[in-house]
């Protein structure tokens, strides 16, 4: 949905990376590397996401570090949005309904860290999680968001371990 409003693939690419995970951070050699696209291309985006203040950058070294402006106006609305796109919305708001003492949603994976993914990689966090239930729940929700969802669930002494090892991104929080 979100491809028909915005049609650049740069853009959008962009708009992910770094409106998904607010501390996400990236220059743009690596954001070359990771798009598959030309400097020249993505420069542009950056520059115009910039220049409306939707973006900040610093400059470390011999690098111009960019980031999402989080205290622009707009920020949560498209945060929210890149969310809704994702299909991330959906998926918190079936299996923390009903899935058990449910403590912790994270996202992890590469939409974690704003790399857009056909898969949507979840760590629940909780005891005594209903899993059958919950696997009946991600059924439901692939086919509404056209993504692979996997999920792991974790205790609290287990999560520990697995963040630390991990990037994530705590989504919901009972």
């Amino acid at each position: 949905m979100l491809q028909s409003l915005i049609t650049s693939k740069t853009r959008l690419k962009l708009l992910l990376k770094f409106f998904l995970n607010k501390d996400t951070k990236s220059y743009l050699r690596n954001l070359e590397t990771e798009f598959g696209e030309s400097t020249n291309a993505i420069r542009l985006e950056l520059n115009r996401l910039e220049t409306a203040g939707l973006l900040n950058s610093e400059v470390t070294g011999n690098k111009k570090y960019f980031r999402a402006n989080t205290k622009h106006p707009l920020f949560s609305d498209i945060n929210s949005i890149v969310r809704k796109t994702i299909g991330i919305d959906r998926i918190v708001e079936q299996v923390t309904s009903n899935a058990g003492d449910l403590k912790e949603v994270y996202l992890v994976g590469d939409l974690a860290i704003g790399k857009d993914s056909s898969i949507v990689d979840l760590l629940l966090v909780g005891k005594e999680i209903d899993r059958t239930y919950v696997s009946g729940l991600v059924q439901k929700a692939e086919k509404h968001i056209d993504r692979k969802i996997r999920y792991l669930v974790l205790d609290d002494a287990e999560k520990t371990d697995y963040l630390t090892k991990n990037n994530a991104l705590l989504i919901w929080k009972a």
